[in-house]
């Protein structure tokens, strides 16, 4: 189903919570159709969506599931049309940490997950995305939310490390293949800073024989150091819309 003409697309995983979420909030302006791809719908959203001009469509799918997920993405895009749009972007902000603890003691299904959803999901969706508006007259923009620990290694998250060290790279080579485009997309995997999350929590409620860098995470709580989700998101966004965006396909929001 064709959707009504509006100027910006965006594509946004994880926005059911978090700074996903407020990123969503933030992004339903009018003129703005946005897609949520998330395991839940958020009601939230959808009652902020109306009042604020904006189209929101929110799509309930896992992205530990993500090989179906691709062609459905590519299906839709391609129903659009090629002048309908002004700007296309995807934000892949969907992340999650296994299970801490040495990669010796891993739940090969729980370090699997993490995998998939962390750096598989953006792979697949970015390909999809690309693939699908190859010719488009809009600007096409990729956002991959990375880490400070894409960057750093840390003991009992091996995991997410190699994740978001993945996107990382695969950003910088997602970018070289542009750059031979006319018209080609821009793309950077950019670290948000540390973010007053759940993920957070869980990282310093882990046990400390399990994770020798817990207290370390506690102290960013209790000295005040923690960005809110909403914050956080104004900052994203505020670096996804620069006029030079991509001219560093790896960065630091803090820089």
């Amino acid at each position: 189903m064709r959707l009504m003409t509006t100027p910006h697309l965006f594509i946004l995983t994880g926005a059911s919570r978090g700074m996903g979420q407020s990123m969503a909030r933030q992004l339903l302006v009018p003129g703005h159709t946005l897609l949520c791809i998330s395991r839940t719908e958020s009601p939230a959203l959808a009652q902020h969506a109306q009042p604020a001009g904006a189209t929101l469509l929110q799509w309930c799918h896992d992205l530990a599931d993500s090989s179906a997920l691709g062609p459905r993405l590519e299906g839709w895009l391609c129903e659009q049309g090629i002048t309908d749009w002004r700007s296309a972007t995807l934000i892949n902000n969907a992340g999650v940490i296994a299970r801490i603890g040495p990669l010796s003691q891993a739940d090969p299904v729980d370090l699997a997950h993490a995998l998939r959803v962390g750096l598989e999901a953006p792979m697949l969706l970015t390909s999809a995305f690309l693939r699908a508006t190859d010719g488009w007259k809009a600007e096409r923009r990729v956002l991959n939310i990375s880490s400070g620990l894409g960057r750093r290694p840390m003991a009992s998250q091996a995991a997410y490390c190699a994740a978001k060290a993945g996107m990382d790279h695969f950003s910088r080579c997602v970018a070289l293949e542009e750059a031979l485009k006319t018209g080609g997309a821009k793309i950077c995997s950019l670290a948000p800073g540390v973010i007053d999350t759940g993920m957070q929590l869980q990282l310093r409620s882990a046990a400390q024989d399990a994770f020798p860098d817990r207290d370390s995470f506690a102290r960013l709580k209790t000295s005040g150091q923690l960005t809110l989700p909403d914050e956080a998101a104004r900052r994203v966004l505020a670096w996804l819309a620069r006029p030079d965006f991509g001219a560093q396909p790896v960065a630091d929001v803090r820089d």
